[in-house]
């Protein structure tokens, strides 16, 4: 079975710019393009409308595949709750999850010490 993994949008993918969406984060793309060849990737955002539309957007033009969008079809047969079941979170917001520091932007993740920790790199 492969890992699901929900992956936040602003300050995970792109540092925060919220309704705009701004500059990738170092590594973000690369990694979720090879997390895609061995997982399930959620995009699991609080964007909804048209700021959404623009985020799935701007995953496609990076070769992003999600399996899902702020949803699992299959969760609905035994579930009611609106929240994404995965195995792994990647969320700035996340407690414990890697950060870095942008200058003069609020903190992003750090995709490279989380990759190690996915693939078992890394025991930090």
């Amino acid at each position: 079975m492969k890992n699901i993994i929900a992956v936040d949008f602003d300050g995970t993918l792109a540092v925060h710019k919220y309704p705009d969406i701004g500059d990738e984060v170092d590594g973000a793309i690369e990694a979720c393009l090879n997390l895609q060849e061995s997982c399930k990737l959620i995009l699991y955002t609080m964007r909804s409308g048209e700021t959404l539309d623009e985020a799935v957007e701007w995953c496609k033009q990076r070769r992003l595949k999600f399996w899902a969008v702020n949803e699992k079809q299959e969760q609905k047969n035994w579930t009611d709750s609106p929240k994404v079941y995965a195995h792994i979170y990647i969320d700035d917001a996340a407690f414990g999850c890697p950060l870095k520091n942008v200058p003069n932007e609020r903190p992003v993740v750090d995709w490279s010490k989380v990759v190690k920790t996915i693939l078992g790199e890394s025991k930090e």
